[in-house]
């Protein structure tokens, strides 16, 4: 059965809605009216091995913070859709990446319970029209959302752009490694039997 999500959220800021589907061939196709985003959504499906679809459009002419909030809202709602109840999956997925100089640690588990711990050297303020203060923005709405205990560790680099990069990249590994199928199981991967 194919695993995949689909979730729309419309406010009077924000209009978005995604599509995901695990067990894809990362096609991926991102509209969100800033350029780096959608690069770095592209990079996360590509690595993730997912196929994604994210139209946004927002208040640009306020900033972006509506518009990369309200896009982590709904694709985390995508991603618990197309996860479904759960079964068979690893349920736990880290990835250490390098981007050039950079390095990043990406440890997640699809818990149902949500929890960030992000931590980053100092960025430049803006990547291209990207307001950086966003990375951790996105990466909070999308594990409240999606039911993820999430750690980033961004370990150092020098270039915001690769910093940036990396965690996308390693963020889109680790939920492929996460979500994959344990070959046959069909038990939910937990002790109690129930996953929250």
């Amino acid at each position: 059965m194919a695993r995949t999500g689909f979730y729309e959220r419309n406010t009077n800021e924000t209009r978005v809605s995604v599509k995901v589907a695990f067990d894809g061939s990362g096609q991926v196709k991102c509209s969100t009216g800033i350029g780096f985003f959608d690069h770095m959504l592209t990079l996360m499906g590509v690595h993730g091995g997912m196929d994604l679809e994210v139209m946004a459009a927002g208040d640009l002419d306020v900033d972006g913070h509506h518009t990369v909030e309200a896009t982590g809202i709904v694709l985390g709602k995508a991603i618990s859709a197309a996860l479904g109840d759960k079964r068979g999956i690893n349920r736990y997925g880290t990835t250490i990446l390098p981007m050039d100089e950079a390095l990043c640690m990406v440890c997640l588990d699809i818990s149902g319970r949500p929890y960030l711990h992000f931590e980053c050297p100092t960025l430049a303020p803006m990547v291209g029209s990207f307001d950086t203060q966003l990375l951790e923005e996105f990466f909070r709405a999308l594990s409240v959302h999606a039911g993820l205990t999430l750690h980033i560790r961004i370990l150092y680099g020098q270039n915001s752009h690769h910093m940036i990069e990396a965690a996308f990249k390693a963020f889109g590994r680790a939920l492929r490694q996460a979500a994959g199928l344990t070959g046959g199981v069909d038990a939910l991967p937990s002790t109690k039997g129930f996953m929250d």
